[in-house]
């Protein structure tokens, strides 16, 4: 049985968000990535507080691609350290869990 997984990455405002969706998709590590506008983010970096514009992106996968999806942020992220943060799904619909699986098999 597949367990789904949503997962949560911010970028920093600009075209990088887009980038990153567009290339889960293509690798089908995703099958669905929404980037979501201006989030205000407040953190504490290199011992100071930072406050910064991001867009935050929900990327719907399968729990057996997040070892690649992880990597595959890892690599094309603008951060250093990146937020990668993995949530399982519990519950969703039945079609809309056959679909994300459908999008991530090289067969459709």
């Amino acid at each position: 049985m597949n367990t789904y997984l949503l997962v949560l990455c911010t970028c920093p405002e600009g075209e990088s968000a887009a980038q990153l969706a567009e290339s889960l998709i293509e690798a089908r590590l995703a099958a669905c990535v929404n980037v979501l506008p201006e989030v205000h983010s407040v953190y504490r970096w290199e011992g100071k507080i930072v406050h910064d514009a991001e867009r935050l992106l929900l990327i719907k996968t399968e729990t057996a691609a997040f070892p690649a999806l992880k990597d595959h942020i890892l690599v094309r992220h603008p951060y250093a350290t990146p937020e990668v943060i993995a949530l399982p799904i519990s519950d969703a619909s039945p079609a809309y869990l056959d679909w994300i699986h459908a999008c991530l098999s090289s067969d459709s």
